[in-house]
């Protein structure tokens, strides 16, 4: 199938440049991923992720968030993730 049909959009440039050197780490151009992204609309039937509006409960966290309250963790992902679970990893010897 011939790509024929022009697609023209404005982002902001920071926004293009960040996603740009994620997808060429990714070995992909902004074209192609395009493409994906569209594919994956048809496939699904809409979105390929879930956009919705917080609830309450996320509405109330963000809010507390954003006026310097909450619970916050230093480093990465994973270990945050090991101090929720009590799961942090022993020393080593």
């Amino acid at each position: 199938m011939s790509k024929t049909a022009t697609i023209t959009t404005r982002v902001e440039p920071a926004l293009k440049r960040s996603a740009e050197v994620v997808l060429e780490k990714l070995g992909v151009n902004t074209t192609d991923a395009i493409t994906m992204f569209l594919s994956q609309i048809v496939l699904q039937k809409g979105l390929p992720f879930e956009v919705r509006l917080p609830n309450a409960k996320t509405r109330a966290a963000i809010k507390e968030l954003e006026a310097g309250g909450g619970e916050r963790f230093v480093g990465s992902t994973s270990e945050a993730f090991r101090e929720i679970l009590g799961t942090r990893k022993k020393p080593e010897r």
